[in-house]
């Protein structure tokens, strides 16, 4: 089984790495290290189902990690 879960959690992370990195994308490189902006903007359509679909994974990757460490004992 920890075959099985070290890759399940090496596709997790590849996606999530994927996920975050398409979100930062349009706003530049100041963007990904924190820009100061006063203008709050909602997250519609594709952008929200990024959003959602981030979370997701980072929970996934999060139980899969418990797992793993569980499974070794």
């Amino acid at each position: 089984m920890q075959p099985f879960l070290n890759i399940a959690q090496i596709l997790v992370s590849i996606t999530l790495i994927v996920l975050v990195l398409m979100q930062t994308k349009g706003a530049g490189l100041s963007g990904v290290f924190g820009s100061d902006t006063s203008v709050y903007k909602t997250r519609r359509g594709v952008e929200r189902t990024l959003f959602n679909l981030t979370i997701v994974f980072a929970a996934l990757f999060f139980v899969i990690s418990l797992i793993s460490v569980v499974a070794v004992r």
